[in-house]
């Protein structure tokens, strides 16, 4: 899926890329769909376990940014967003993994911010997480893909400073996640 997107998915190629037959993908997945089904979830269970450590982390915030940047998770759910587009069943399963990572997400920096004293009705924890998925996919949307990447150091001081200005300068990366 990342390398040639998921039109190129195939149970042959799944079946060569595992070392197996391919009638034992289908042994296990019917449908093309109940495979990227299975996929998708699992994938997304593993990621809100990523998110759930980064909100026990010491700086949150810098943690959930972290993450909230890594290209390798946008370009996967950009995959699986169009294929989303095509197939009702993998959209709706997009659509509740989504509300559960905002509702992690909103209750993280909720937290958050009470720990520090942030005034939420100026700065709304449901806009800030939306604001923080949103901005970071939109970035690695444009860097990664169409290599377009003005105006993006800045909008990445932006939020850093914010994230500063409450957890002091971001002693670490989650594992794994590379640091801007």
């Amino acid at each position: 899926m990342l390398e040639e997107g998921y039109p190129s998915v195939t149970s042959r190629r799944v079946a060569a890329r595992a070392g197996l037959k391919p009638q034992l993908v289908h042994y296990y997945f019917r449908t093309m769909d109940d495979l990227f089904l299975a996929l998708f979830r699992r994938g997304a269970e593993l990621g809100l376990q990523r998110w759930a450590a980064a909100l026990e982390a010491g700086q949150p915030l810098w943690a959930l940014w972290d993450l909230s940047r890594d290209p390798r998770g946008t370009a996967l759910t950009m995959e699986f967003t169009a294929l989303g587009n095509h197939r009702k069943e993998i959209r709706a399963e997009i659509g509740a993994a989504s509300a559960r990572y905002r509702t992690v997400l909103f209750e993280g920096i909720r937290a958050a911010f009470e720990r520090y004293g942030v005034d939420q009705e100026r700065y709304p924890p449901m806009i800030c997480s939306v604001l923080m998925t949103s901005l970071s996919t939109f970035l690695v949307l444009e860097s990664e893909m169409l290599g377009l990447t003005a105006g993006h150091d800045e909008t990445v001081a932006l939020v850093e400073d914010f994230i500063r200005q409450l957890e002091g300068e971001r002693r670490h990366p989650p594992e794994g996640v590379p640091s801007a």
